[in-house]
């Protein structure tokens, strides 16, 4: 089998030994879906049984996509020369010659769940792969809860992309109207870490909200305390809690929202964003939920996106720190993150390096 590090691209380095979300489960039906992960094509697939399965998208014989196939049964048939892999990736059919099977027709498979309706894959040592690791998105299950979500394929590094979510002190400047508000700017904020989970809070006062969250959260135009809390585990998963409590109201008179921001490198210079956004107050409503849909596309699609691909074209194809930026204090949570991931890949860097090794006595 593959290693990880013999998939690492010459350029940025990724997080292997991690859960990252590939796509929603919805998106995964009875045909293959290809996707390129961490610059390694993947192929999705369900078996008749439903369920999830991922090969790396390559059949060995001359390197022909393998969602360019046809299923055949619960097998993949290549469309080149039609030797056929299980969900192990091994080849189980060879219709040349003999049909003798070469000991190499293998396909390197990964390890997949479906949790919280969302595909998850892991794209390092399948024997690391412990789910309980994929941090909690009780909120995405949770009848109770009424969702929106969404997808959309960004030009950009997945940190700039992380750092977005993790510094909501640009929604006053980038999503004016419709996210933010000037009080958002003297909010009180904070950052804290938790082993590898980092977390950003930051809590407005006296302020009046847009328009648009005055019908979501249910305020009106009244004064409200609102609080935006942000928690980022690795390689890019943040989970974001967004309350609003009128003033001189009872803490429990306070809505929260969840969200999910899951950011996953398509490449090093492309990323995958799955989003969603949900409530468990107030009466069912497919108008105002479709309105609530429209508004972040706007956000995310619209608004967010331009200024990171922008952002990213800007850098050149540098990294921030290469470019030694100048630092606010709403960067507080982005650096933190950034700093854990480095950490974590660093160590992976070097537990797979052939370099720390244990040397045999008098080396």
């Amino acid at each position: 089998m593959n290693t990880p590090n013999s998939f690492e691209s010459p350029g940025r380095a990724f997080l292997f030994n991690a859960w990252y979300a590939a796509a929603w489960a919805d998106e995964l039906t009875d045909q293959m879906l290809p996707r390129r992960l961490l610059d390694i094509p993947v192929v999705f697939f369900r078996t008749s049984d439903g369920r999830p399965n991922a090969l790396h998208d390559r059949c060995p014989h001359r390197f022909a996509p393998l969602h360019l196939g046809k299923r055949v049964d619960d097998r993949i048939e290549c469309a080149y020369h039609g030797l056929r892999f299980d969900c192990s990736g091994a080849c189980v059919h060879n219709p040349h010659g003999n049909g003798m099977i070469p000991k190499r027709a293998v396909v390197r498979s990964f390890p997949v769940v479906e949790r919280y309706h969302l595909i998850w894959v892991w794209m390092g040592d399948a024997e690391r792969a412990d789910p309980s690791a994929i941090p909690e998105f009780e909120f995405l299950t949770d009848p109770d809860f009424q969702n929106v979500k969404g997808y959309t394929l960004a030009e950009g590094h997945y940190e700039l992309m992380t750092d977005n979510i993790m510094d909501l002190g640009h929604i006053e400047f980038l999503h004016p109207g419709l996210l933010g508000s000037e009080a958002v700017r003297r909010a009180q904020s904070g950052v804290v870490q938790e082993g590898h989970t980092v977390l950003s809070k930051r809590r407005t006062s006296h302020e009046i909200l847009p328009p648009f969250l005055q019908r979501w959260y249910e305020a009106g135009d009244r004064f409200v305390e609102r609080w935006l809390d942000v928690r980022w585990d690795p390689p890019a998963l943040m989970k974001l809690s967004v309350g609003v409590l009128p003033e001189g109201e009872p803490a429990q008179s306070a809505n929260e929202s969840q969200g999910c921001h899951l950011m996953t490198p398509a490449s090093a210079t492309a990323t995958h964003y799955f989003w969603a956004q949900g409530r468990n107050w107030g009466a069912r409503d497919p108008e105002m939920d479709s309105g609530r849909l429209a508004s972040l596309r706007k956000a995310f699609d619209t608004q967010d996106k331009p200024m990171i691909e922008a952002v990213h074209q800007n850098m050149g194809g540098l990294a921030l720190d290469e470019l030694n930026p100048v630092m606010l204090s709403v960067d507080a949570g982005p650096v933190r993150a950034r700093r854990v991931l480095a950490q974590l890949i660093a160590a992976e860097q070097t537990a797979l390096s052939p370099a720390s090794a244990p040397r045999p006595p008098g080396d």
